[in-house]
């Protein structure tokens, strides 16, 4: 759907949101598709989506949009100052007015009270081993004076020089992730957790100008706290400002052991989901706790899971295994490389092109034997013991194009799948043989993703690319299996689950793109592709290239990637952003029929080829 003959009004509202939504046929009509008529940003300048009468003008504040789409569509970019910025859009007799609120980026402290509440570590009960470092951080008022007592001692905390902090990881999709200056002072200081002693929670302390500030003065008597000059109880919604969370020692004995219980457990470098993944750990894995942080355990390979992911119990000593010897089997497109151990224990895996290293951690080599058959993809296995306590085994690959591996615990021995490649095309069919999974991004009421100018949402033309892709691949040999085919209301996790039981050849997840708040809408299209392992990067690159070159769009680069549906290594699986619903021009190309019929069949060419010269052994 595109032009002003077929428009679509929707409720002016947050992308993502539930909205109902009408076709109206109109030839004089103002629309906004974001932002929403009240907003709040961190961003210096936001951009306005919308369409109009193509043949009469709109208005900024009195200003003329300076550029629009043949169909009248818009997107500019307006500077914002801080606090309410009134923006009114005008055509004819028809005006539109939003509020967009612009908040600060950085912390502020309240000046009633001298610091930041949130920022007093911790804010969740946490659990340390003795001797282990230990540091108290806060967010207060410049020359501030800050010590924690704590275990017996007083920590002074020292302002932090030159403090910076860093932008989210979606600036770097606007060329804006360069580290901001704190607009407040952060103060820190470190000390150990002691053998012995008393711990608990901290009390802050806080001076200036002769004021003094405790942060568990909600723990004094009530006619104590009111007879101490300058003190500052602050209300909340928890009542009075209280103190962090406590700090404990992780028991020496006995033994805290997690148990993953859950089919692939996700493991990271720290206790949040801001933290990195690192290689998730298969059911049955056992491992020590060396730490916790609120619902957060510390397992002594140094990876983070969420206690809910795991059973703990109490044993007198840690789980250790042994190794021997390793032996590896053929089963139908796959190669099964098995280590049998004592227990099943923490493992990482990395990959390059044409290598996959796993390390077994908590575990003491005393291998002398290891047998391979001879093998599609692997042309030789080396290992190592890396002291004290992991064996690590690199797997040199035949072909520079890995095609997936699986990881999974049958009791004790780690079973690793390396997948062999697809078998080779006929003459006549370019992908016989091969099962491509697409899926069509979003897909609900409830998730419609990105909007068009004129509303359209992105949910509906994925599926559309994604039904004229399914037909080129068909008639090109494939199997092709769709993970949804409808308004079906699919979460990530449902998709991801699809493809590990599917195990096509290759994943591709349909999308169209849109910005961060900062971006520039109007400026901004192209192709642009996205990649997790390293067995989907020439999938991505190629891709992305085959795209840009035959079908003369611009380029909005190959971007390595955290999400869920490029997450996957049973398959190479990428995630497709086909265009920017947000820009006028390219939307208008997105939303035409012929290009749609030209990119899918462009597309399904692509794939063909890429796998025809992936499936070839190194020279």
């Amino acid at each position: 759907m595109t032009g002003k003959n077929l428009l679509i009004r929707v409720g002016v509202g947050v992308w993502g949101s539930v909205m109902t939504m009408t076709p109206a046929f109109a030839e004089d009509f103002l629309f906004i598709a974001y932002p929403p008529s009240e907003h709040e940003t961190t961003a210096d300048r936001i951009f306005l989506i919308g369409t109009g009468n193509p043949d009469m003008p709109v208005l900024v504040n009195g200003e003329p949009i300076a550029e629009r789409s043949p169909d009248g569509h818009f997107a500019p970019s307006v500077p914002l100052a801080l606090g309410a910025n009134n923006l009114t859009l005008t055509q004819g007799d028809e005006s539109l007015t939003l509020v967009i609120t612009r908040v600060s980026a950085t912390p502020t402290v309240p000046a009633d009270l001298g610091y930041l509440p949130d920022s007093l570590t911790p804010q969740v009960d946490i659990t340390r081993p003795p001797g282990e470092l230990v540091c108290f951080s806060a967010i207060a008022a410049p020359n501030a004076e800050i010590a924690v007592e704590w275990g017996g001692e007083e920590i002074p905390l020292a302002p932090v020089l030159r403090a910076v902090t860093l932008p989210p990881n979606s600036a770097v999709l606007t060329d804006q992730n360069e580290p901001v200056p704190l607009a407040a002072t952060p103060y820190e200081g470190c000390t150990v957790v002691p053998d012995t002693g008393r711990l608990g929670p901290p009390t802050y302390s806080f001076s200036r100008e002769s004021t003094s500030i405790s942060s568990n003065v909600d723990q004094m008597p009530t006619q104590r706290r009111d007879a101490i000059p300058g003190a500052i109880t602050a209300a909340s919604p928890f009542g009075i400002v209280t103190t962090p969370g406590s700090i404990e020692r992780v028991a020496s004995r006995p033994f805290q052991v997690a148990e993953v219980t859950v089919e692939s457990g996700v493991a990271r470098t720290g206790p949040s989901t801001s933290y990195s993944r690192i290689t998730p750990l298969p059911q049955g894995t056992r491992a020590a706790v060396t730490g916790t942080e609120g619902d957060w355990l510390r397992l002594d390979y140094g990876g983070w899971i969420r206690a809910s992911e795991t059973e703990v119990t109490l044993a007198t000593a840690p789980p250790r295994s042994i190794i021997r010897s390793v032996t590896s089997r053929q089963i139908p497109g796959w190669t099964e490389v098995r280590f049998p151990l004592q227990v099943p224990v923490p493992v990482t895996v990395e990959q390059t092109a044409d290598t996959l290293t796993l390390t077994l951690h908590n575990t003491n080599p005393q291998t002398d034997t290891i047998y391979l058959d001879a093998d599609p993809v692997i042309e030789r296995l080396d290992w190592t013991p890396i002291l004290p306590d992991k064996a690590q085994y690199r797997f040199q690959l035949k072909r520079l194009q890995q095609w997936g591996y699986k990881l999974h615990y049958e009791d004790t021995t780690l079973v690793l799948s390396l997948r062999h490649p697809p078998q080779s095309p006929s003459a006549d069919s370019a992908l016989e043989g091969s099962t491509i999974l697409i899926d069509p991004g979003h897909g609900s009421e409830n998730d419609l993703g990105a909007r068009g100018p004129n509303g359209y949402p992105e949910k509906d033309v994925n599926l559309v690319v994604s039904n004229l892709l399914q037909e080129a691949l068909e008639a090109r040999g494939a199997t092709v299996v769709m993970t949804r085919e409808g308004d079906d209301d699919l979460f990530p996790r449902d998709r991801v689950d699809i493809i590990n039981q599917v195990e096509p050849t290759l994943a591709l997840s349909i999308h169209y793109n849109a910005l961060p708040d900062a971006g520039d809408a109007l400026n901004t299209a192209g192709i642009g592709t996205f990649w997790y392992n390293p067995q989907a990067h020439s999938l991505a690159q190629f891709l992305h290239d085959y795209l840009v070159e035959t079908l003369d769009r611009p380029s909005y680069g190959v971007y390595w990637n955290n999400l869920a549906l490029t997450r996957p290594t049973v398959a190479p699986a990428v995630l497709l952003e086909l265009g920017f619903m947000i820009n006028p021009y390219e939307f208008e190309w997105i939303t035409d029929p012929a290009a749609q019929q030209a990119l899918a069949e462009t597309l399904a060419d692509g794939i063909a080829v890429w796998i025809q010269d992936a499936d070839s052994p190194q020279p």
